[in-house]
């Protein structure tokens, strides 16, 4: 949901070497590319527009070549992040190109709503009942059904950043030496 903490874990996992693309970033670039000023009602209705218009999967559409990109260079990481997935249909899409994990972050309402306000971008809600509206259309497009079917889940409540971030670091480092695991046993077949 929005506010959970998702950048900030995925900034965080930048600052150890793995690249992150940001959905909303294609969102934005969207609505820069049409002029519209970048706030919540004019992202979130590109949102919802480009998924009734390409499907559910529109948005990580909109990262596939970025992803290739960065799994085909000389020297490809070991992962790369995707902060903003929306639906299962987006992980589907993912996975044509790799092997995916989803991982929820969880945050109570009033966490969240503190969040938003704190990073202070342009497209944040001011109010709380604004606040409320932004995620009855996440869930709207499916965001409910991908946070019940991660692969792992962690909570952003009453914990400090740096616990919060240790804790996601531990589960990506797990996920990628299970898949070293896994195409080690692969590959000897």
């Amino acid at each position: 949901m929005p506010g959970a903490g998702k950048t900030t874990l995925a900034n965080s996992l930048a600052d150890v070497g793995l690249p992150v693309i940001v959905m909303g970033d294609a969102i934005r670039e969207l609505a820069k590319k049409a002029n519209l000023e970048l706030n919540d009602f004019n992202l979130g209705s590109i949102m919802i527009n480009l998924r009734k218009e390409r499907g559910s999967g529109a948005i990580a559409h909109l990262i596939l070549d970025n992803i290739k990109k960065i799994a085909t260079c000389k020297s490809p990481p070991k992962a790369l992040v995707v902060d903003g997935i929306r639906n299962i249909e987006e992980v589907k899409v993912l996975e044509s190109v790799g092997r995916v994990k989803l991982l929820a972050v969880h945050g109570s309402t009033s966490t969240r709503f503190n969040h938003i306000k704190l990073r202070g971008r342009i497209d944040a809600p001011v109010t709380l009942t604004d606040f409320s509206e932004r995620d009855k259309r996440e869930l709207l497009v499916g965001l409910s059904h991908a946070i019940a079917l991660a692969d792992e889940t962690i909570s952003n409540n009453c914990i400090s950043i740096a616990q919060f971030c240790s804790q996601g670091l531990q589960i990506i480092e797990r996920w990628i030496m299970e898949t070293d695991e896994y195409n080690k046993k692969v590959s000897s077949v």
